[in-house]
């Protein structure tokens, strides 16, 4: 990743996410933007990916999402928000967006989210997933774009109470790939721990 977009009238979050951002891509060129009506002018500048609030003044909550989508339709976005607004965040599926992630989320599951978008997978809450494949048939086992067979691989492994060493050994691949692996694994399902990944797959249909 080359360029990020950032979009928040909170300068703190801003410089917090800009931050993070650096010190997991040094060479990285943080645009910001406060409002719409600026993050739409950043957009000519051609991000690498969008991290935007869901509540950006000058447009209704989910309205700037979408008008983002339209000025940026090959770039992928992801929504931070603090809001709980299941519908809202539902409508959104459908633009799409990569995913969104909770302002109160550890670093840690920020960033493995924002890689597993980058890869051309989605990241969703939980509640989100359970919510959209109760209503409109949504497959997260069967969606390529979410979670690939490597990552329903991890999973299970998870679930079967595998150490990192031992899914390394299982799958052949090298432990800084599987941390990673694991990482985005529980990104994708919403999870901040080994053993809740487990069950929200399960609980999901992924393995």
């Amino acid at each position: 990743m080359r360029r990020c977009l950032i979009c928040d009238d909170h300068p703190m979050i801003v410089d917090a996410m800009a931050l993070m951002l650096a010190q997991r891509w040094p060479d990285l060129v943080v645009d910001k933007a406060t409002d719409c009506p600026g993050a739409l002018t950043q957009c000519t500048v051609g991000p690498d990916l969008i991290l935007a609030d869901l509540g950006m003044p000058g447009a209704e909550p989910g309205e700037g999402i979408a008008a983002l989508r339209r000025s940026a339709p090959s770039v992928p976005i992801i929504v931070f928000t603090g809001m709980a607004d299941d519908e809202v965040l539902l409508r959104l599926l459908a633009l799409p967006v990569g995913g969104f992630i909770a302002k109160t989320e550890p670093p840690s599951l920020v960033l493995a989210a924002i890689e597993l978008v980058l890869a051309g997978g989605r990241h969703f809450p939980a509640r989100i997933a359970e919510l959209a494949l109760r209503r409109s048939g949504y497959n997260p086992a069967g969606s390529e774009t979410r979670i690939t067979a490597r990552h329903q691989q991890v999973l299970r492994l998870l679930a079967a109470g595998r150490s990192n060493k031992e899914i390394a050994i299982a799958l052949a691949l090298s432990p800084a790939t599987v941390e990673t692996h694991v990482a985005q694994s529980m990104a994708a399902v919403g999870a901040a721990h080994r053993a809740e990944s487990a069950s929200r797959a399960i609980n999901l249909g992924l393995i």
